[in-house]
């Protein structure tokens, strides 16, 4: 048989008192696509870390294509041939995109006698690096000014210009819609034909079960179970990751109270959101969810002025936002925590003025919350003292929606809100957003997954080009198909 591109064995890593590796075997072939999942906190990012030299591993071994190697650095694994696309991307957002592009070695040209960037040939090998994942944007546009999905297309588009003998994707689809996961999926089939071995971590288990050759499934920092193709469904990996069946959210629909907010004037992208609802934003690439969001949020340059239960509030700022009881889970974790802070000093942050007495901030009380919270959302590993950074993407964007349960707000908007999120921490956070509306609250989700939005939302707007297109209301029916045909996917 031939040599492995890359393997793990008897790995053990732990971070303290906590063991996030024990004894783990992990192999990749040249030419397969061998998928990593398990819930959040099972290792799965831990043992990516030790393959892309970000970490080291306490006991056990490293091979490359049969010959052991250690990593000093993450430069150590990519001049080896291992590229990683992690969930939070690096890009340089000031830079463009073919800057970003060839960041790692510019083209250059002589002129008179001197070394300049080649900046018409920098474009060239853009273009031609995205016209692999069919995306076409101007290559001098700045990061900071793409959409998530369009940034996330343009990491994979500079790992792909790498050659590489291993690339492992991190949640790749998470904020991509079926068009790109489709474009994606593509370029994928290629690389395994021209030998490249592909790590594939996602919590979307549908998509392991039509892409994967293998799957290998962690719990606990164990390897729980070892599938090839066709011998696994999603029931499986379930099954496999928690130890028990999956489960879904019960959608009992209250009925929808007092309007909680609405735009005032006439607005092409106008919403309405009312008490006891979770309204749904479904749209393509582009289509303008994410502005929405964001200028409800007090995060567009020009303000906008809306209606609340209080009267009409002008959103200039994130501030005018958090006084009017809305609350936000961006679809980047980064813009939601302080990664250097505390798990406890996150989620007290923006509840600092309900915990202060007499001047001074009750920390027992603070404590009280913050505990609570955990155990209510599953929050790993329960210890407030860690930082943000530490954990499990799943677990930050617990913490970041804790954050907002404290306040008691009472809009809360979700953008991506289970984006690389377990499939059990997925129906938790579901619950707790059935639950909210129940409460009185007003919810607006945006979901690249429409199977997501047909399962949590009472009615869904979608979008096209920053105009709402229609509305589907639960009571009348809704499902995949009808969304795809009103976004036009």
């Amino acid at each position: 048989m031939a040599a492995a591109a890359a393997s793990a064995r008897g790995i053990f890593k732990h971070f303290g008192a906590t063991h996030a590796l024990s004894s783990v075997d992990f192999d990749a072939m040249p030419g397969e696509i061998h998928a990593l999942v398990g819930e959040n906190g099972a290792g799965k990012s831990t043992l990516v870390r030790i393959f892309g030299g970000v970490h080291r591993a306490d006991r056990g071994e490293i091979s490359l294509d049969g010959s052991p190697c250690r990593f000093g650095s993450p430069h150590d694994a990519i001049v080896a041939g291992i590229v990683t696309i992690p969930q939070e991307l690096r890009l340089v957002p000031a830079l463009s995109i073919a800057e970003n592009l060839t960041l790692d070695g510019p083209p250059v040209r002589r002129l008179l006698g001197l070394s300049v960037i080649d900046r018409n040939a920098m474009r060239d090998r853009a273009r031609e690096a995205l016209a692999q994942l069919d995306f076409a944007p101007d290559p001098d546009t700045r990061v900071d000014r793409l959409s998530f999905a369009e940034r996330q297309l343009v990491a994979i588009a500079k790992a792909l210009r790498r050659r590489c003998r291993l690339l492992i994707l991190d949640e790749p689809t998470a904020a991509l819609e079926s068009r790109e996961i489709e474009r994606l999926f593509a370029v994928l089939g290629r690389m395994k034909q021209q030998g490249v071995a592909i790590v594939y971590v996602s919590h979307r288990l549908d998509e392991v079960v039509a892409l994967a050759d293998r799957c290998t499934v962690l719990r606990d920092g164990r390897v729980a179970a070892h599938r090839e193709r066709g011998a696994f469904a999603v029931a499986d990996l379930v099954q496999a990751m928690t130890g028990r069946a999956e489960t879904g959210v019960a959608i009992d629909t209250p009925v929808a109270g007092d309007v909680t907010l609405e735009d005032t004037g006439e607005r092409p992208d106008a919403i309405r959101l009312r008490a006891n609802e979770v309204l749904g934003l479904a749209g393509l690439l582009g289509s303008g969810a994410d502005r929405v969001l964001r200028r409800l949020f007090g995060l567009e340059t020009a303000g906008n002025d809306v209606r609340t239960r209080a009267g009409v509030v002008r959103l200039a700022h994130p501030t005018d936002a958090i006084r009017a009881g809305i609350g936000m889970v961006p679809g980047e974790r980064r813009l939601g925590l302080v990664m250097n802070l505390s798990v406890r000093d996150n989620i007290l942050l923006p509840n600092l003025d309900a915990l202060t007495r007499g001047g001074r901030i009750d920390r027992a009380a603070g404590d009280r919350l913050v505990t609570g919270l955990m155990e209510l959302l599953d929050i790993r590993p329960r210890d407030a003292s860690l930082r943000a950074a530490s954990l499990s993407g799943g677990n930050q964007q617990k913490v970041i929606l804790a954050k907002w349960l404290a306040r008691n707000v009472a809009v809360l908007l979700l953008d991506e809100p289970t984006q690389g999120v377990d499939v059990a921490a997925k129906a938790q956070i579901h619950a707790l957003v059935r639950d909210f509306a129940k409460r009185g609250g007003a919810v607006l989700l945006s979901s690249s997954d429409l199977a997501e939005l047909t399962r949590v939302c009472d009615s869904i707007c979608t979008l096209h080009r920053g105009h709402v297109t229609a509305r589907l209301d639960r009571t009348a029916g809704f499902d995949e198909a009808r969304l795809h045909a009103a976004i036009g996917g």
